[in-house]
């Protein structure tokens, strides 16, 4: 069997977490198996789906990483398909015509409830031996039901949840397509899993429900089930359900906020998923490891920290150029001036250790990339008289020594010990001086990567 796996999002929004992981999980599965990833836009919901959100999913997958083998297909465009099936349905005996008006199958529900029982469609339409019809009135288009099995159960064995059953009793006849002729979501996605040869469908557990239905309708057109396996959703930190209010969901809210895509990808893979104890992976990892065999059946919670300290690692690993590329924008909007300054890439080089994510980068290394304009107390405080003779020496030091962190250290430690000072006495207002703040990488590096020209300036200033 060749493993075709599928995403198939409805474009009514953003790309969401959640979303991204069933995404992850889906391309991991085939990628593992040498199979094909299909992507399927499902966007029947005419009212809310909209171009931008597919757009919004589409840059979601390309900035992830998750590239498809087919696709993407659009389920608006196969029409002429659905309505296919539908005829071959209706003439098989396995869908019918249902002139139940939206406001008489509404009154049978009240009716229901009134009763105890569940309110559902109560099959006035539906044909039996023996049944007489009522007139079909002349005024009202139909919709088209499927005949669901009335006895019997459906079970599944679910990939993650296990073994689920569900009574035929429980559903009632599904609408398949409305008056208009425009087919349902379960009827569609039944269809489109059944043409595109799906093997192995990995959904979110709200879609547990769905199931049922499509396995009934597959059956009905004589298609191959698919294995389903039903991840359960993501919380958030205080256990509830991960929405906007914990921050970030949407996928491309996180390189906005400076996340790297290995960094996410990494993340969303340990959401539900376990390969022992590792915790940080390239995707080539993942990919020779995922299976279906290790997603766990609990909640998955979503750990803003554990991202950061994920992200913060992908960080220190990247290269430096690369870095640049994608810091230098968000320097540009904070005024960063590159002209006669320090190489970003190698800036970073020294930045980067303890920064988290890009954007903490881009502002940390904006004391290369702005004039200093040091506070006046602090100035007062660190550049004293008793120390402005050993900040002349030091200067005089740096016209000949030669431009290394090494030589610039040693030149330092000189002029200590020729003034019987320490570090901080002599550090603090040169960081001051040259970056205008105290808090900096070493001294020593800060004074290389400006270079002998721009720190004498700045030295000679205050002297």
């Amino acid at each position: 069997m060749t493993v075709r796996t599928r995403f198939a999002p409805s474009p009514t929004g953003y790309l969401h977490v959640g979303g991204a992981r069933t995404a992850l999980f889906s391309w991991a599965y085939a990628r593992h198996f040498g199979g094909t990833f299909v992507l399927r836009i499902e966007d029947t919901d005419l009212e809310r789906s909209t171009p931008e959100a597919v757009q919004a999913i589409i840059e979601g997958m390309e900035w992830l990483g998750l590239h498809h083998d087919e696709g993407p297909f659009y389920q608006m465009q196969r029409m002429d398909r659905y309505r296919e099936v539908i005829a071959q349905m209706l003439a098989a005996g396995t869908a019918y015509h249902c002139y139940s008006s939206p406001e008489e199958v509404e009154a049978m529900r009240e009716r229901q409830r009134a009763a105890g029982e569940k309110p559902r469609y109560d099959g006035t339409w539906r044909p039996e031996e023996g049944k007489a019809l009522p007139p079909i009135p002349a005024d009202r288009k139909p919709v088209v039901r499927f005949r669901n099995p009335t006895e019997g159960d459906v079970t599944w064995l679910d990939v993650v949840k296990g073994s689920i059953t569900i009574s035929n009793r429980e559903l009632d006849d599904l609408v398949i397509a409305r008056p208009d002729g425009t087919p349902t979501y379960n009827f569609c996605v039944a269809v489109d899993d059944s043409d595109m040869k799906i093997t192995h469908v990995i959904r979110g557990d709200d879609h547990v429900n769905n199931t049922p239905r499509q396995i009934n309708i597959l059956q009905a057109i004589g298609a191959p089930l698919p294995l389903y396996g039903h991840l359960p959703m993501i919380l958030g930190a205080d256990g509830e359900k991960l929405s906007k209010r914990h921050g970030a969901v949407s996928v491309m809210d996180y390189p906005a906020q400076g996340y790297l895509p290995e960094a996410m990808l990494n993340y969303l893979a340990r959401l539900g998923w376990s390969h022992g104890d590792d915790e940080v992976f390239s995707m080539e990892q993942f990919t020779q490891w995922f299976d279906l065999d290790h997603l766990t059946k609990s909640p998955a919670q979503f750990n803003p920290e554990k991202l950061d300290w994920l992200n913060n690692h992908y960080i220190k690993q990247a290269d430096n150029t690369r870095l640049a590329g994608l810091v230098r924008p968000m320097m540009e909007s904070h005024g960063a001036q590159f002209a006669n300054a320090p190489d970003l890439a190698s800036v970073i080089a020294l930045m980067k250790d303890r920064i988290n994510t890009l954007n903490e980068l881009a502002v940390a290394a904006m004391l290369f990339y702005r004039q200093p304009a040091p506070d006046a107390a602090l100035l007062t405080q660190h550049l004293t008289d008793a120390i402005k003779p050993a900040l002349a020496q030091y200067a005089e030091q740096l016209k000949t020594v030669a431009w290394t962190k090494e030589a610039l250290s040693a030149a330092l430690k000189e002029v200590l010990v020729a003034h019987k000072i320490k570090m901080p006495q002599l550090a603090m207002p040169l960081r001051l001086i040259i970056t205008g703040q105290l808090q900096t990488p070493s001294i020593d590096a800060v004074v290389e990567l400006f270079g002998r020209e721009v720190v004498l300036a700045r030295i000679t200033n205050y002297l």
